[in-house]
């Protein structure tokens, strides 16, 4: 038999995984991986349960359960003030990783180049390379990880095909401006680029920080895939539900791939998912207020550690830097912490190409108040 030349030789199991794996192996809290440990909302998993028995468990439409369509129209014309056609230019994917994935393949050919901003989710590279494509790759530093847009003009070149963002963004916790949103514009209506903007986190951020979006900037939502999740959204992260924003025009490109990747998703979540939006439209307007909560409940509880805490703006995520207790790598200062302290996390340094010179993990606060608690006790004692 012939041997498999990898085409990812460079990739192995993700480090979510890894630690995740290790937490369990050890008993540890685990504030690496980004999923909550409390249920979706009751109402939610009632109407899955009641679609689930009338018998909604066949194939949904390739693009998507129409009611779910345009209740997310709905969602996007009330929150960012952009009119889009459900039927057209909404595509239900397979978690917003399908959703990343698909519209890499969709704008990328081989040699073409992709802007990333590291630190970058672990996702986008790989599927720029297995397109042909290769990433180039501009450091945001600590603690305020704030792209330098005339070093994104300065690296575009004839190859450049589209720039990936991420705000609020994984794992830095940090929110574009409408200037960082406007600049962006600019750069991609002047050289012609595509935009892919994962905003899986669209709908939490803090401090009375407006919920911005490539949607609310016309000239860039007509050269964008927007890429978003309700496993986020709803605390739901299994249920591997996504969708996917564009043009009518490469909503039809997206469409001929998305179909031969997955299809069609989940089919009775599509309808429950339908329902909680045009039901309980007050969970999103409470969601930023729900995780802030938690944030802070965190932040308070860790005062009196030795870790030093970045601001968090969104997400479900906070930075610390560990410097004042080990002088361990962060991988190893990760595996050392699941292992005797009781408390997992992620290293910062595996979301650069090429990684700092930094002591700083991320933890997870989508958690239980008992959890979050728990865990800042054991990281206090450090």
């Amino acid at each position: 038999m012939s041997e498999i030349v990898s085409k990812l030789p460079q990739v192995g199991t993700t480090i979510f995984s890894v630690m995740s794996a290790l937490a369990s192996e050890h008993n540890a809290l685990n504030l690496s991986q980004g999923f909550p440990d409390f249920p979706a909302p009751q109402s939610l998993l009632d109407d899955l349960n009641r679609h689930a028995q009338a018998g909604r468990n066949q194939y949904p439409p390739m693009s998507g359960a129409a009611e779910l369509r345009q209740a997310l129209a709905e969602l996007i014309k009330r929150s960012y003030q952009r009119q889009v056609c459900p039927d057209r230019e909404i595509t239900i994917t397979s978690g917003a990783t399908e959703g990343l994935f698909v519209a890499i393949h969709t704008l990328v050919n081989p040699g073409d180049e992709v802007i990333v901003f590291d630190p970058a989710y672990d996702s986008y590279e790989p599927a720029v390379t297995l397109a042909g494509g290769h990433c180039r790759h501009i450091p945001l530093a600590a603690p305020d990880f704030r792209p330098d847009w005339q070093q994104v003009v300065d690296s575009i070149n004839p190859r450049t095909r589209c720039i990936i963002v991420n705000s609020p963004h994984n794992p830095s916790a940090t929110v574009f401006s409408q200037a960082d949103w406007l600049q962006l514009q600019q750069i991609v209506i002047d050289n012609n680029l595509f935009l892919i903007s994962d905003e899986v986190y669209e709908h939490i951020v803090f401090d009375n920080h407006p919920r911005l979006s490539a949607n609310r900037f016309e000239a860039l939502a007509q050269r964008s895939f927007i890429v978003s999740s309700f496993g986020k959204t709803f605390h739901c992260t299994g249920w591997k539900t996504g969708y996917c924003v564009a043009p009518s025009a490469l909503t039809t490109e997206f469409r001929k791939i998305h179909q031969y990747v997955t299809f069609a998703s989940f089919a009775p979540a599509q309808y429950a998912l339908a329902d909680m939006l045009n039901h309980q439209p007050q969970h999103i307007e409470q969601l930023g207020a729900f995780y802030q909560q938690r944030r802070d409940r965190f932040a308070t509880a860790l005062a009196s550690s030795r870790l030093k805490l970045l601001p968090s703006a969104g997400t479900y995520f906070m930075l610390a830097d560990y410097s004042a207790i080990s002088e361990l790598g962060d991988i190893e200062f990760c595996q050392w912490l699941t292992q005797h302290a009781g408390v997992a996390a992620i290293p910062l340094s595996v979301f650069y190409q090429t990684p700092p010179q930094s002591r700083i993990i991320r933890f997870c606060f989508a958690k239980q108040d008992a959890t979050l608690d728990q865990a800042a006790e054991k990281l206090c004692r450090l």
